[in-house]
């Protein structure tokens, strides 16, 4: 009887019983009270027991047990296989997602990011493990190479229910093998579902798992659906959704929700809002886009400017946790492929209510600046406003207008914009930021939907211009954000770690460049050296080569500063239509001026987690599908011969990038010419044993394309002539014009270190003298 009164004021010591009592009828134990009583107790604890002792009633038990998963699932609590109940923080859990490798390892990492780094997953530690999954690991210290290893002690969610792939039989037995390589255990396919859909081998499905790989026991999965042949038309679209796990159709509550909202700005939209509409507010974008976020404009004040940035006033449609919210936060991002746009939003949003489309009434939140004559912000406020954009400008029509000086309607409002983007950019050289000049390609399609051509876009300066508005508009946003305590997601990008850091310096010494700043460079050192290279032949490898030794951009709830834009804080506010972070910033300033919190359904931490994960998964899409197009653009080219220039060596052959379209292939090392050929990282180079001709990352070099595989998305070339060689060589190293024999190459010697992960570098030799082999090719009409 006493031992009754014990459990009883036991439940009854819960410090947030009255919390419960609020939310629930018949309040269970709080996740507070639990872990806490776990932590007390110092060991792990069986279910049955723990609810004895918490006076668990009969009827409480199964929403009792259901509590305690869902703790284990958040990573309070971890459920062992005994069925025993043990506290997170005693084991010195972490919870992390699984990163895995198409070779059989991975990588943990951890979901709340630590200075520690990732755990290195080994083959073994990965059977039954699939990648995304998420897990919780325990710290293991480091192994043999000095890398951070854990133990994986319990999946806690499992990220693959459904996986797109290819169908083969393999000796009487349905499978499926992945299209995500990184999907390496085979999927055996359920019988009955075959039976049904009766796939041709070969043919892409859709599989939803039934049963998930044990240590010897594959996967096995339904077939759900038959994509048809891997190279019909859009099938690469259809592929990377499924792949990446992209969100691509509305829910039905989303697609309800969003035909309620009105075509056209209401009377009652306008309270509290500044009226804009006579203001010259132009939106400059480019040809092809739909969904304008933002309108521009630009006035002199003296010796200083007004530089008004409006953006799309979203936050007025989509209200926290509303149908659409919820649909947008699952996305966080729209995704753009070629000739497909997944839009963030639904459409009579994103192209119709809060587009800011030319001479129509739109709702808006506004950036209001007064940047002085150095180039500084000299005070700024936001305000939701109405306006009225006056045009819809191109970045290729801005530019012509500026360049030739003709005259047109908005003449003194564009030359205003562009004295201020000359100033911006002044600001942007002496505060240190990174420039990188960077070549993207356009894909142009006939009508049957077939790559006509592909060419590269121009970067003009009216980008820039556009460029510079936003990011003084982000540069606000973060600041006001700042001095008004309020939290939200900030952009934050730091420099480079000490081992990327060390991996640069020693590149970039054996190019004969040189790194400033010692073991903390700043961006202005960057930029520095970013001016060392400029006009190098091979200055767009070292810009890759820069950029990989910097850490990747992530929305966080701290500020740690942007180091490639050299500055200490930075927001996204200016695309609300196309990503979720600039939504809540949006909705954080207005909670300020309404002298209000803004608190997202998820933490601020989860939340920077969960969008800077889906900002990654639309470019990792983005990039299959373009590797996938590209693939197929080269299958009618085989046999044609290109120029281009060595992005990267490696033990097995030298990459190669070709003019104007940017497509990449490899030329394998038995094809380098009549000569034994080896590998030498000291130099970057491969070099002929007897010749001594070299390929340095950077050459000029033809080839001739004899493989595009689109299963493997590899292109693979034959050389037909370039790299460089001594003197004391002249006339034996010439290469042909037409293709040479080939003689198969000696293999490398044992324990030559390579470096085939670098796939994009820097050109340069020191020492002995050299001359480049010509190249006379006859061009080829590559742009068919």
């Amino acid at each position: 009887m006493n031992k009754n009164i014990k459990y009883l004021n036991l439940r009854e010591k819960d410090p947030f019983l009255s919390r419960e009592k609020q939310r629930y009828e018949h309040p269970l134990p709080s996740r507070e009270w639990i872990v806490e009583l776990l932590e007390r107790k110092g060991v792990p604890s069986k279910i049955e027991a723990l609810a004895r002792e918490l006076s668990i009633k009969e009827e409480e038990y199964e929403f009792f047990e259901r509590r305690l998963k869902a703790m284990a699932r958040d990573g309070q609590v971890l459920i062992n296989r005994r069925g025993a109940v043990c506290a997170a923080d005693k084991l010195d859990l972490v919870k992390c997602r699984v990163e895995a490798h198409k070779d059989g390892f991975g990588f943990a990492v951890p979901l709340t990011p630590t200075k520690d780094g990732d755990f290195v997953l080994y083959e073994r530690q990965m059977r039954g493990i699939m990648h995304g999954d998420i897990v919780t690991v325990r710290p293991a210290g480091v192994d043999r190479r000095g890398r951070r290893a854990g133990t994986v002690l319990d999946i806690v969610e499992r990220a693959q229910s459904k996986v797109v792939g290819r169908f083969y039989m393999d000796r009487g037995v349905a499978i499926l093998e992945a299209e995500d390589k990184r999907l390496n255990q085979s999927i055996v396919l359920e019988p009955d579902s075959v039976a049904h859909f009766k796939p041709e081998s070969g043919q892409v499905i859709v599989g939803e798992i039934e049963t998930y790989p044990e240590q010897n026991r594959p996967a096995v999965a339904k077939i759900i659906e038959v994509l048809g042949d891997y190279a019909d038309s859009g099938m690469e679209i259809e592929i990377a959704v499924r792949k990446h796990h992209l969100p691509h159709q509305f829910s039905e509550a989303c697609a309800k929700a969003a035909r309620k909202i009105p075509d056209h700005v209401r009377k009652s939209d306008l309270k509290g809002r500044v009226d804009l509409r006579d203001l010259p507010l132009v939106a400059i974008d480019g040809e092809t886009a739909r969904d304008f976020d933002d309108a521009v404009f630009a006035e002199k004040i003296g010796r200083n400017y007004r530089l008004v940035v409006a953006i799309a006033d979203v936050s007025h449609y989509v209200r926290p946790d509303d149908a659409i919210d919820t649909d947008a936060q699952e996305r966080s991002t729209s995704v753009y492929f070629p000739r497909r746009v997944i839009p963030m939003l639904p459409e009579n949003l994103s192209n119709g209510i809060c587009s800011l489309n030319p001479n129509v009434e739109r709702l808006c939140m506004v950036c209001d600046m007064v940047i002085t004559y150095a180039g500084n912000i000299k005070e700024y406020r936001f305000y939701p406003a109405v306006m009225r954009s006056h045009a819809r400008l191109t970045y290729n029509q801005v530019w012509d207008w500026i360049s030739d000086g003709i005259d047109h309607p908005h003449k003194a409002q564009i030359d205003t914009l562009y004295k201020l983007f000359k100033i911006l950019q002044k600001k942007r050289f002496e505060r240190g930021a990174v420039e990188f000049d960077s070549i993207e390609t356009q894909m142009l399609f006939n009508d049957n939907g077939k790559i006509e051509k592909i060419v590269p876009v121009v970067r003009n300066e009216a980008h820039k211009l556009i460029e510079e508005c936003m990011l003084a508009a982000n540069v606000c946003a973060a600041d006001f954000l700042l001095k008004n305590k309020h939290t939200a997601l900030f952009r934050n990008h730091l420099g480079p770690t000490p081992e990327k850091l060390a991996t640069l310096r020693e590149q970039l010494g054996l190019l004969g460049l040189q790194l400033g700043g010692g073991d903390n460079p700043s961006p202005k050192d960057y930029a520095v050296l970013a001016e060392q290279f400029k006009g190098r032949p091979d200055a767009e490898l070292l810009q890759v080569m820069m950029l990989r030794s910097m850490q990747q951009a992530v929305y966080e709830p701290h500020c740690d500063g942007h180091f490639g834009l050299a500055y200490e804080a930075y927001a996204h506010f200016t695309s609300p239509i196309r990503r979720y972070p600039d939504l809540t910033v949006h909705r954080a300033i207005k909670a300020v001026l309404n002298r209000q919190t803004y608190t997202p359904n998820k933490s601020w931490q989860a939340l920077g987690v969960h969008t800077s994960f889906c900002e990654r998964r639309a470019d990792d899409a983005g990039r299959d599908v373009e590797n996938w197009l590209k693939t197929y653009y080269m299958r009618d080219k085989v046999g044609e011969i290109f120029e281009g220039k060595i992005s990267g060596v490696a033990n097995f052959g030298i990459f190669v990038t070709l003019d104007d379209i940017h497509i990449d292939g490899l030329v394998h090392i038995s094809d380098l010419g009549e000569d034994y050929f080896n590998f030498r990282p000291e130099i970057m180079a491969i070099e002929g044993e007897r010749s001594g001709i070299r390929f340095n990352m950077g050459d000029r070099v033809a080839i001739k394309v004899a493989r595009a595989d689109l299963d493997t998305g590899k292109v693979d070339f034959v050389l037909i002539a370039g790299g460089t060689s001594d003197r004391r060589h002249s006339g034996k190293n010439k290469m042909p014009n037409a293709e040479p024999k080939r003689k198969k190459a000696k293999p490398p010697k044992k324990n030559t270190p390579s470096n085939s992960k670098l796939e994009k570098g820097g050109k340069g030799q020191k020492g002995k003298s050299k001359k480049s082999v010509p190249i006379k090719i006859k061009k080829a009409k590559n742009n068919r």
